[in-house]
């Protein structure tokens, strides 16, 4: 039973370290996931348009690249 004794001690000792080092989570990191999940997809929504009217944009240049290039034959 001492050696949980010690084991718990250090490890009540040294949680903030642990957590730091290990890279782990805890409650108060957890409270506001919701909003947080909300708002990567909502940003994720915005990426998505941009990606979309980014492509066309694209298109429309290589489009026009290739009556330039067209043109010089």
């Amino acid at each position: 039973m001492r050696a949980f004794d010690y084991m718990g001690a250090y490890i009540d000792r040294r949680m903030k370290h642990l957590i730091e080092e290990w890279n782990l989570a805890t409650w108060n990191d957890l409270g506001d996931l919701p909003r947080r999940l909300q708002a990567l997809e909502k940003d994720a929504e915005t990426c998505t348009g941009f990606e979309a009217a980014a492509s066309a944009k694209l298109a429309e240049l290589e489009k026009r690249l290739q009556q330039v290039r067209e043109l010089r034959k």
